[in-house]
């Protein structure tokens, strides 16, 4: 048979065999979806909550929870690192001022997003963080009752 190499019905080729990588694409979708709806979510709640909170559209809704959510996941830990000292000394207290920052941040770019008032930005904060709390806390359950034990 030369340099041919048979392969039997139960074995596939490697290039047509899923990679662990290949495989963990997809709830890494899920989740980033799954993240942005939450996020989507908690400005809705802050919304309906709070009168100095004036979200107008779907897109204001996507596009905010998607500045939201790079915001937390890039900008956050960095602001977070370079203020440590000051987080520390204020016992944490600080981390306010860097989630009011977040959520203006999504405000300013999103389109027809407003929030007024220094006091409805930290209720603003705490609905984002409490829906975010619950939602994840949710999806992680869903998640953990699909997963089949693994035998290896």
């Amino acid at each position: 048979m030369g340099g041919t190499k048979i392969i039997g019905p139960s074995i596939a080729p490697p290039a047509l065999s899923p990679t662990r990588d290949t495989l963990t694409v997809v709830p890494f979708l899920t989740r980033l979806i799954v993240a942005l709806a939450i996020n989507a979510a908690a400005l809705w709640v802050a919304d309906a909550i709070f009168s100095g909170v004036r979200i107008h559209g779907l897109w204001a809704y996507i596009i905010g929870a998607a500045v939201l959510g790079i915001a937390n996941t890039i900008i956050k830990p960095v602001l977070t690192l370079i203020t440590l000292p000051l987080i520390i000394l204020t016992l944490g207290l600080f981390m306010l001022v860097i989630n009011i920052a977040m959520i203006a941040l999504a405000e300013w770019i999103a389109p027809d997003f407003s929030i007024d008032g220094f006091w409805t930005y930290v209720g603003t904060v705490v609905i984002v963080w409490l829906v975010n709390w619950v939602g994840h806390t949710l999806a992680d359950e869903l998640e953990g009752s699909r997963r089949t034990p693994s035998l290896t």
